[in-house]
């Protein structure tokens, strides 16, 4: 959601070996590893940019009005996106969680914000939690994408919002005086002047601080009723307070409808829109009801359950950094979030970190991520959808952004067109507009400069995804020229070590991995498919690439 106005070839050795209580059997040690949150790739799309699965869902409402570029609906849909899992796409990418924009039913007009006439496509401008928006599917469509995605590992995190609703337009009312603030604007200069305050005008902000109970919203009773579900829907709301005695507040009857999600079709978590501009309790309730939602869920569906992972929540606190560890600072007032609701937050740190070189940036996070912010996270990104200012915004830098962000520790957010230099600069553009074209399909099938940087993204995700010590281990230089450093893990019985080393010749190379691995043990690269054996604590490899990725 966009808050503000907007304004290599690098040399690289990856060796890396897992190790597990069992015997691992040669090229199959990916169905073996744990999927562990603290070590995911997240792949975030647009719902409506990404792929358009069912093309007799594209026109609903009447959203026929003429927008500015890129600022009405595309086509793309919950079809599309499980059409890419069963081709494969994600796990070729090393994707093991997938991240998409909103997919409630959005507001059915649209507004001019100066840019342009937009219409929600985004996803964040909410007319009804309980429905999907018929230009992103329907719930048969969200319940078939996650057993799908279940079926090849992959978690899935959808995008809530309770902040606020759309905007207000002759088609959608505003909603009651009780429910929401349409003044004043934010102003961001105290926790008072960024939660109770409309970020932009015409965006109606939910009193999320009140205790008043309030009752449903007339239009919302009447829409429910037309739909023939006015009774199942209160007699469900009934069941909801009863069991949390909790007051019908706003935020609480939005925690209910987005919980629902979680107890239907067994998502595996939330990132939360907006957060900073909320009250701070709404989170913790929100996460106690995600987890029940979620028990509920693995109750329901034993046979479906992945594994005994958690629900996951990730903050979107616009601005927070990883240095400042666990708390945000509103400049009156400092909020540890990891404490109210969330196992992780957005980093808007990392793509200034990227800048330097790789100790600093690898250090740097393991030394946080395993000290202040242990058994948490963040995620990391280099580029995003209402991100202005982008690390590699004209896309010159394509196999460093990769390197850099599959090889740091936490989570790796790949925004959608990462990994095939999708263009983040588009011509008659507004704003943030420009970061959000359609995907570039037709590249990935015709280029052959986009297939090599999409192969570099492929090779360094899936050693990512099979290596939790790369998101989640204790990192260690071994030597500084060339630069080689060791990532450890160890969950339960589970224990993967990793070495890595980068900017190292073409050709012939000579690296010493420590005490990592035993004398005389083969290790094989990925990249190349070539072998090596460990010899007086050093391993040579002879390739025509400059990535090398060895496992045991």
């Amino acid at each position: 959601m966009k808050i503000y106005p907007l304004f290599f070839l690098l040399a690289t050795v990856v060796l890396t070996v897992s190790c597990t209580a069992t015997k691992k059997v040669p090229n199959k040690k990916a169905a073996k590893t744990p999927f562990v949150w603290e070590a995911a790739s997240v792949y975030f799309l647009m719902t409506d940019r990404f792929n358009n699965g069912d093309k007799a869902n594209d026109q609903n409402y009447n959203r026929t009005k003429t927008s500015g570029k890129l600022r009405g609906f595309q086509g793309g849909d919950i079809k599309g996106i499980s059409q890419k899992i069963d081709e494969g796409y994600f796990d070729k990418l090393g994707i093991n969680a997938i991240w998409f924009t909103p997919i409630v039913e959005q507001i059915h007009d649209g507004v001019d914000e100066g840019t342009g006439y937009s219409y929600g496509f985004h996803g964040y401008w909410t007319r009804d939690w309980t429905a999907l928006d018929p230009n992103f599917g329907t719930k048969e469509d969200l319940a078939a994408l996650v057993e799908k995605a279940h079926a090849h590992g992959i978690r899935i995190i959808l995008d809530g919002v309770i902040n606020h609703t759309g905007p207000v337009t002759p088609e959608d009312s505003v909603w009651p005086n009780d429910w929401v603030r349409t003044d004043p604007q934010c102003d961001y200069k105290t926790f008072e002047t960024t939660t109770a305050c409309t970020l932009v005008k015409n965006l109606p902000d939910i009193k999320t601080e009140s205790d008043q109970e309030v009752a449903l919203p007339p239009f919302l009773i009447e829409k429910w009723k037309a739909e023939g579900r006015y009774e199942k829907e209160v007699a469900s709301l009934d069941a909801f307070f009863e069991r949390t005695a909790y007051p019908r507040t706003p935020k609480n009857y939005i925690i209910k409808w987005l919980t629902d999600y979680i107890a239907d079709y067994g998502i595996d978590g939330y990132r939360a829109d907006t957060v900073k501009h909320t009250n701070v309790s709404v989170w913790s309730d929100f996460k106690t009801q995600c987890e029940f939602a979620f028990a509920t869920w693995k109750k329901n569906n034993p046979t479906k359950v992945l594994d005994n992972n958690p629900f996951y929540t990730i903050a979107e606190v616009y601005n927070y950094n990883i240095s400042a560890g666990k708390y945000f600072d509103f400049g009156d007032k400092k909020v540890n979030y990891y404490d109210n609701g969330f196992n992780n937050m957005i980093n808007f740190e990392f793509k200034s970190d990227a800048l330097k070189n790789y100790e600093f940036i690898f250090s740097k996070y393991a030394t946080i991520l395993n000290g202040e912010l242990k058994g948490s996270s963040v995620l990391n990104y280099l580029s995003s959808h209402d991100d202005g200012s982008p690390f590699d915004a004209a896309r010159t830098k394509n196999k460093e952004t990769a390197t850099k962000l599959l090889l740091s520790p936490g989570l790796a957010q790949v925004f959608y067109g990462d990994e095939s230099a999708r263009s983040l600069i588009v011509t008659d553009t507004e704003g943030d507009a420009t970061l959000r074209s359609f995907m570039n399909w037709e590249d990935i099938k015709s280029n052959p400069a986009t297939q090599a940087a999409l192969l570099h993204w492929q090779k360094l995700g899936q050693f990512r995804k099979n290596h939790p010590s790369i998101g989640a281990g204790i990192h260690q230089q071994i030597t500084a020229q060339p630069y080689v450093f060791s990532r450890t893990f160890t969950k339960g019985d589970y224990s993967d070590q990793v070495v890595v080393g980068l900017d190292l010749s073409i050709g012939k190379k000579e690296l010493s991995v420590g005490t990592i691995f035993d004398n005389g043990t083969t290790l094989r690269d990925a990249y190349s498919g070539k072998t090596a054996v460990v010899t007086n604590g050093t391993v040579t490899i002879d390739s025509p690439f400059d990535i090398v990725l060895l496992e045991k």
